[in-house]
């Protein structure tokens, strides 16, 4: 997978394209900065959702959203390591086994 852009150069090509003269297509800007008409499709269609021009989930958004399941993810196993902890400790109380006082 090819190494993404760093974001303040998306930002520029975004405001590039969309300050751009008459007579100059997004093709062109797109092959000025190196980078494919659809990757500029898409980061001006990104861009319009953040500016909140157009519906759709903002980068934030997707960011909180992708913390948040990260950090689901990482309880879960915690509440596993627990469960099976407590599973543990509880047959290890039971009388008779695993214990020979008299």
């Amino acid at each position: 997978m090819p190494k993404p852009y760093p974001q303040e150069f998306r930002d520029d090509v975004v405001r590039v394209a969309r300050a751009r003269e008459a007579g100059v297509t997004l093709a062109q800007i797109a092959k000025d900065f190196g980078v494919h008409e659809m990757t500029l499709n898409k980061w001006m269609r990104q861009a319009d959702i953040d500016d909140g021009n157009r519906p759709g989930t903002t980068r934030a958004e997707s960011h909180e959203l992708r913390d948040a399941r990260r950090r689901i993810r990482l309880l879960e196993q915690e509440n596993e390591v627990l469960r099976r902890a407590a599973a543990y400790l509880s047959q290890a109380n039971l009388p008779g086994k695993g214990s020979s006082r008299s």
